[in-house]
């Protein structure tokens, strides 16, 4: 994984209130490589994808030699490589939509439902003093 995509997760804020923002989004891994495959990256993505609490689909894809497979308008040539991609594709879709009314009670936790409450109860005390 790239510096630069972990310095974007990096500044991706870790709560909002007791919730992080990117907790029941869904997602999907995909990476690109310039020799021959390798599922380290979207395996470390899966990894963050699960300490983030986002909706990690099954399916992934890495398309090796990514050189060789976009023609010179940087569109990706008929394979099997642009076959798995699109069924990603297909598959966060689907997943997004199954979820897309779920996933605040897919994501509800106790610990966060407590710390809320904590938070409020001080709020609620400190402004009647």
């Amino acid at each position: 994984m790239t510096g630069i995509m972990k310095a974007q997760i990096d500044w991706i804020p870790l709560s909002i209130g007791s919730v992080r923002p990117t907790q029941g989004k869904t997602l999907a891994v995909m990476e690109v490589s310039g020799g021959s495959q390798s599922f380290n990256a979207v395996n470390q993505l899966r990894i963050l994808g699960r300490w983030m609490r986002m909706i990690t689909i099954p399916n992934q894809s890495s398309v090796a030699r990514a050189f060789e497979q976009f023609d010179a308008e940087g569109r990706m040539k008929p394979s099997a490589f642009y076959d798995r991609v699109v069924d990603v594709c297909e598959e966060l879709t689907k997943f997004t939509l199954l979820t897309r009314d779920a996933s605040a009670y897919l994501t509800d936790r106790y610990s966060e439902r407590k710390e809320s409450a904590e938070k409020l109860e001080q709020r609620v005390t400190l402004a009647s003093i």
